[in-house]
């Protein structure tokens, strides 16, 4: 089966929640103040039933390689939204699935009527980085928003 990105289903918590952690695992960022320890990790697709929010899984031949969305973070600037748990499974990096996540959700970003979109990051995620800035997110100095996530020290921005 070729490679599908397709909303996320109920089905997908599990797989996603494990995979989200591996990653933080992988990269040692496995720390309080992170999508490691938030407990909506465990619950996304309820997450993403939250109005002007989506979420989009990759899966190929019945497996999820990773995903990414768009969330109406609390205290973020009127027509912002964030960028959000957007991780790939080692297998799936380098093969141009999370530029495909990325800009799908980017696109659905700007139909849900948003202007800008913010991401929070880590410098262990120095690729990641480099894709968003290849993408047009410019860093900025400081945190927008309540995330909760208070361990990231990368803070950027996207006009759309």
């Amino acid at each position: 089966m070729p490679l599908t990105i397709r909303p996320i289903q109920l089905s997908d918590n599990e797989p996603l929640a494990t995979l989200i952690r591996k990653v933080f695992r992988e990269f040692k960022i496995d720390k309080p103040g992170t999508v490691y320890t938030d407990p909506t990790t465990d619950a996304l697709y309820e997450l993403f039933q939250q109005p002007g929010s989506t979420y989009f899984v990759a899966e190929e031949n019945g497996t999820i390689l990773g995903g990414c969305g768009v969330y109406p973070t609390g205290g973020l600037p009127a027509g912002c939204a964030e960028l959000v748990k957007f991780y790939l499974s080692a297998e799936a990096r380098g093969k141009g699935i999370g530029n495909q996540l990325m800009q799908q959700s980017i696109a659905a970003a700007r139909e849900l009527g948003y202007k800008q979109l913010y991401l929070e990051s880590f410098p262990e995620l120095a690729k990641a980085v480099s894709m968003y800035e290849k993408a047009g997110f410019k860093p900025i100095p400081y945190a927008l928003g309540n995330s909760g996530h208070y361990a990231c020290n990368i803070w950027m921005l996207k006009d759309l």
